[in-house]
């Protein structure tokens, strides 16, 4: 519930939840409260905005921060984070990112931050504390061939893949603290053309990569060596470009935004790959879908998207979609370009 505005522990003594919504209208970041009965009162705007159109989010791993990304330097904002929402912003980086950003990621401990964006060398990665932004790690021997788009951390936080613009379209490292290692072997069959999401598995077993051109997305296995074969493509394809993948937390489905209705296509998920189409939901999304993501306990799904109310959001469970949830009350200002849950 809120109370006097300052959102208060929710039923059952936990701490009150959050889906932020990274959008292209000021204030670019939008928080609400959320529980089981979906969207509560908008948090307040951070003290200090994002300099322009914000394209990714997300929380550390504790949940006691927050990162953007965004076009026009510095490219990438980080604030504390708390059950009132927004703290103060952390300062820059003092080797910002070369150009706009387009999406950001935290190490599973937390301890390192990465941002893919439009410049050479594409990928940008730092120290992290609860001081904020430390040194900027080297850039890899062998950079991403292109815009850096996606960007994840495997869950054992010992590599790191980028979905990017130009042939291979997804490149992965080995990663330590000491930070980037060499590049892994491209995988034998690439995506079809531009990578713009990635995400690993949660057992750290599998990679998927959303992308430019048919089947819009594409995923392998994945081990300590890399990339291994394709698995087949799903039987019925998402409608359209691949924008944003999410697997749930059990890694038991897969979910893919994308442009063309439906919007939004997921899959039952397993170790050998796609399963059978889930059912549309009954209320879609009114536009492309930009960023998807399941809730911590992987029982909603939300989906950023463009047309109002620019994010939807729905109970998830082994059925696939539930009944969609109320639009907030106060909606974000623009496209929904992300969305995230916080821990």
């Amino acid at each position: 519930m809120i109370v006097g505005g300052v959102p208060m522990l929710f039923g059952g003594g936990g701490v009150v939840k959050y889906l932020v919504v990274a959008h292209n209208v000021s204030p670019y970041l939008t928080a609400y409260a959320w529980s089981s009965s979906g969207f509560g009162a908008k948090a307040a705007d951070p003290a200090t905005l994002p300099t322009f159109n914000c394209d990714g989010t997300a929380f550390s791993p504790t949940g006691t921060e927050l990162a953007t990304t965004h076009v026009f330097s510095p490219f990438v904002a980080a604030y504390s984070w708390s059950s009132a929402g927004f703290g103060t912003k952390y300062a820059n980086p003092a080797t910002l990112p070369t150009g706009d950003g387009y999406d950001v990621a935290f190490s599973p401990a937390g301890t390192e931050t990465a941002i893919a964006h439009a410049t050479s060398p594409y990928i940008s990665a730092y120290g992290w504390s609860s001081a904020g932004f430390g040194t900027k790690f080297a850039n890899p021997a062998t950079l991403p061939t292109d815009i850096g788009v996606g960007v994840a951390f495997s869950p054992a936080g010992t590599q790191i893949a980028v979905a990017h613009y130009t042939n291979p379209y997804i490149t992965a490292y080995p990663w330590s603290g000491s930070g980037f290692g060499t590049k892994f072997a491209n995988p034998a069959t690439l995506p079809t053309n531009n990578g713009y999401g990635v995400a690993f598995s949660p057992a750290g077993t599998q990679i998927a990569v959303a992308h430019f051109n048919s089947p819009y997305i594409t995923a392998y296995p994945w081990s300590g060596s890399g990339f291994g074969t394709k698995f087949a493509n799903p039987a019925t394809l998402p409608a359209g470009t691949g924008n944003s993948v999410a697997f749930s937390p059990a890694g038991t489905e897969i979910a893919v935004a994308h442009y063309n209705d439906p919007y939004i296509t997921a899959y039952p998920w397993s170790g050998s790959g796609f399963g059978t189409k889930f059912a549309d939901p009954a209320t879609r999304p009114p536009g492309a879908g930009h960023g998807v993501a399941f809730s911590s306990l992987g029982t909603e799904i939300a989906i950023a998207h463009d047309g109002t109310p620019f994010v939807t959001a729905y109970p998830w469970s082994s059925a696939g979609f539930g009944t969609k949830y109320a639009n907030p009350a106060t909606l974000p200002t623009g496209a929904g370009s992300d969305v995230a849950f916080s821990p």
